[in-house]
């Protein structure tokens, strides 16, 4: 196999200076990097990152916890966090849960520091993860990903209750006075502030808050609640949890002759790539995942590199207005 110093050779530089493009340093020109690149690819040379743990004591790897992966938001939540830490020059290793548990959640979390592992990211949006990882004392920075944190793990979320403020002050400024909430399921951290975000937005605006229907996040779930809501014709706008069951009910109305938006306006979240294909196209809440894997490295990488202590970011989501949103029919 081709050494660092081989490809010092081919390029004409120093190994110093092989060894600062091959770990991103900044002060290398552009000539030179195009340079050692040229060789790296000419010798098809390969950093020996065994010695270099040796060395640095690091394995250059981030355990990453994650469940529900089937879901939208937190499929994509690893992939930006998957992106980001390889383009920090960190390999990713990845435990699943088939199921939410304490005991499932330490175990993984063990098996993590018996492979020496840098951080650990959580991707397990529910509230009783951080009771969890608080009965550990671990030697790695923790990130946990839809939480603030606390005093032991960082945090790094997409503000959701701002966004379930954007989505209904949205309804509001219509003329809608009746908006109900279909909401996930209520051991999901982020269902919860999404609920909480709707109820502060009615509150302020004095409206009530009692047209509250929970799901499961899927289409089916989204379509029976549709059917309830068609037959009672209670409210003239709906705020949805998330853009799959809005498209359930979207298809519940459309089978019940509810006209959207002219008889009820509709507004999802998440903003899937297929949800400007509704009909009509979905009025929703986006989440920059890319974004939110990029804090969530950055958060780490500090503490890994630098020392520093436990922190949070918070990225805020988008309000992206499409058809499905309209004034009442009786505001005209």
């Amino acid at each position: 196999m081709p050494r660092l110093e081989d490809v010092a050779d081919v390029a004409g530089v120093s190994h110093q200076t092989v060894s600062r493009v091959v770990n991103n340093h900044p002060n290398v020109s552009k000539a030179t990097r195009e340079k050692v690149e040229a060789a790296i690819a000419e010798l098809g040379y390969r950093r020996n990152t065994a010695a270099r743990s040796l060395v640095t004591r690091r394995s250059q790897t981030i355990g990453v916890l994650a469940s529900e992966l089937a879901q939208y938001g937190p499929a994509n939540t690893l992939l930006g966090v998957e992106q980001a830490a390889r383009d920090a020059g960190y390999f990713v290793s990845i435990a699943a849960l088939r199921e939410v548990s304490r005991d499932a959640i330490l175990d993984a979390v063990s098996h993590f520091m018996d492979q020496a592992v840098d951080g650990i990211v959580v991707l397990v949006p529910h509230s009783d993860t951080l009771l969890a990882l608080d009965e550990m004392e671990l030697s790695v920075p923790v990130v946990a990903v839809g939480s603030l944190g606390n005093s032991n793990v960082s945090g790094a979320m997409v503000d959701q209750r701002q966004g379930a403020r954007l989505a209904v002050e949205h309804l509001i400024g219509l003329g809608h006075r009746q908006i109900g909430h279909v909401s996930g399921p209520p051991d999901w951290t982020d269902a919860g502030e999404r609920a909480e975000g709707w109820r502060e937005a009615l509150g302020e605006a004095g409206l009530p808050d009692g047209l509250l229907a929970e799901g499961d996040w899927s289409a089916g779930s989204g379509y029976d609640i549709g059917r309830r809501l068609a037959a009672k014709r209670n409210a003239t706008a709906v705020f949805v949890g998330n853009d799959q069951m809005a498209l359930g009910l979207l298809r519940a109305f459309a089978e019940a002759g509810v006209r959207v938006p002219d008889d009820v306006s509709v507004v999802g979240f998440d903003d899937q790539p297929e949800s400007g294909y509704f009909t009509p196209p979905l009025t929703t809440v986006r989440q920059d995942f890319e974004e939110l894997g990029r804090r969530c490295m950055d958060i780490m990488l500090k503490e890994i590199e630098a020392g520093a202590g436990v922190s949070y970011t918070v990225v805020t989501p988008e309000l992206v207005l499409r058809a499905s949103t309209a004034p009442p029919a009786a505001a005209g």
